[in-house]
């Protein structure tokens, strides 16, 4: 599945009426564990009224996954809330958007972090495949300049 990666800031979930009908799709269908009693749509506009954005797997005019990204005052990009849409879940979108996200992050010379209290064993695994590293007990960390997606 040819993935592609498009970010989701407050200006395009104003403008653009599609992303934002599939922004909220994607944490419609969020395992109860991830979105626990939070309505989808009051979830998205919290975290873009944070100043935070979503780095969306796009593919065939609709987006299918999402990532929180929110910039650190030091450079670093934190992660949380990946979540994919159930018809399209074990068909390696997630670990394509985060692949595209630390290609770019590696790109423009950023690391990028995950908290560990937010991560499901599953959510382990993957961040492990793809190459994050504990760096403490609070997170896990992708560096920039070891980051091959």
């Amino acid at each position: 599945m040819p993935v592609t990666l498009q970010h989701l800031d407050q200006s395009r979930w104003e403008e653009d009426a599609q992303a934002r009908q599939d922004l909220i799709r994607i944490y419609l269908d969020a395992p109860a564990e991830r979105m626990a009693d939070t309505a989808a749509e009051p979830f998205i506009r919290q975290r873009l009224q944070a100043g935070n954005g979503f780095a969306c797997a796009h593919f065939n005019a609709r987006l299918l996954g999402a990532v929180v990204l929110a910039p650190a005052a030091n450079g670093d990009w934190w992660l949380s809330d990946l979540c994919v849409r159930a018809t399209t879940r074990r068909r390696g979108v997630g670990t394509r958007l985060m692949a595209l996200v630390a290609a770019e992050a590696h790109a423009e010379g950023h690391d990028l972090r995950v908290a560990n209290a937010t991560l499901t064993h599953a959510d382990r695994m993957l961040m492990s495949r793809l190459g994050y590293r504990p760096d403490g007990d609070e997170s896990l960390i992708l560096a920039a300049q070891g980051a091959t997606p």
